[in-house]
Formats: C-alpha cells, sequence, structure tokens
C-alpha cells in the first residue's frame, strides 16, 4: 500500500515554482521587463511615456482654461452656503436649524478665506517655501475649522447636527460645481 495518496494517482507531477515570471523567462537577456514598471521610461512603442510642451501648446492650454482665482472658488462655496442656510430656514422655519446651517457654511468658509489670504500673499519665497507656506497655511485651516465645529458643539445647546452637517458638506462640494462650470471637469 502507498502511503502518499497524492503519488499514487495518475494526475501530473507539479510544475516547479518559478522564480522568473513567465514573460521574463522568455528573453533574458532584454531589459527588466517588470510587471509593476509603468512605463515612466516609455511606452512599447519606444516613445517617451511623457512629452514637454512646446511653447505653442502650453500658450493655447494657457488659453483654454485660464486660471481660475481662489477667491472665485471661495465666492462659490460662500454662495452654496448661503443657498443651504436660506434652504433651512425657509424649509424648517426653525432658528436654531438655520443658526446651525449657518455654523456649518461658516466652518468651512471662514477657515478657507484664511487660507486664500495667507496663499495669496506675497512674500520673498524661495524653492521650498511655497510647499511649506502650504502645509502651514493648510495645518492652520484644519485648526481653525475643528475650532469653530467644538466651540459651536460646546457653546450651542440647540444644535441641529442635520442642519449642520449638511450645509458642511454641500458648502464644501461647491468646488466642483465652479470647475464644472469652467469646463475644467469633463461631463
Amino acid at each position: 500500500m502507498n502511503p502518499d495518496p497524492a503519488r499514487a494517482s495518475n494526475a501530473p507531477p507539479a510544475e516547479p515554482l518559478r522564480t522568473t515570471p513567465p514573460h521574463q523567462a522568455k528573453d533574458r537577456g532584454a531589459a527588466s521587463q517588470d510587471p509593476w514598471d509603468d512605463g515612466i521610461e516609455g511606452d512599447a512603442d519606444g516613445e517617451p511615456a511623457f512629452k514637454p510642451l512646446t511653447r505653442e501648446q502650453a500658450q493655447d492650454l494657457r488659453a483654454r482654461l485660464p486660471a481660475m482665482s481662489v477667491w472665485s472658488l471661495l465666492i462659490w462655496q460662500a454662495a452654496a452656503g448661503a443657498v443651504m442656510v436660506a434652504l433651512w430656514g425657509l424649509l424648517s422655519l426653525q432658528a436654531d436649524k438655520t443658526w446651525s446651517a449657518l455654523f456649518g457654511a461658516a466652518s468651512v468658509v471662514l477657515p478657507n478665506a484664511l487660507m486664500a489670504w495667507g496663499m495669496t500673499r506675497r512674500s520673498a519665497r524661495d524653492a521650498g517655501t511655497p510647499m511649506l507656506t502650504f502645509a502651514v497655511w493648510e495645518l492652520v485651516k484644519i485648526i481653525l475649522a475643528v475650532a469653530i465645529l467644538v466651540a459651536v458643539a460646546a457653546g450651542f445647546p440647540s444644535l441641529s447636527w442635520a442642519a449642520l452637517l449638511s450645509t458642511l458638506v454641500v458648502t464644501l462640494k461647491a468646488n466642483w460645481l465652479a470647475l464644472l462650470r469652467q469646463g475644467r471637469i469633463r461631463k
């Protein structure tokens, strides 16, 4: 009697474990064909994956997609917040829900306005300063938004979380409306 039933069957022997992927096993002398390679060096046709724009192409792109002001995005956010506050006020006819919606809009618009002001100030900048400036103002924005929300939650006893959070989310997402209107998002 055979102690190993797997060997006793008529199944073909197991294939040995490969240490080289099949597409590399055929051509070991060629350059590495790493499956994780995303084609930074070039694609299969030998053309580079990234082609810099010519001066004319860059000018055409700038003409088609003019720079958006951060202040225009902020206006879109404030308008979306105002619409939500008005909707909560008109539909609920309750002052606490209207105030809650206003606090939700303010917790987005005020920190973003402070960050926009900080990022658009003119100052002497070296090569590393813009990234550090962005990181600092983003941190200030987050701290201010959290402080507003904590202060409202602690100091406003009749807070309506539904009004606050729905207005906060709509105000945050208003940037998509501005980008859609400018044609920067494909429909």
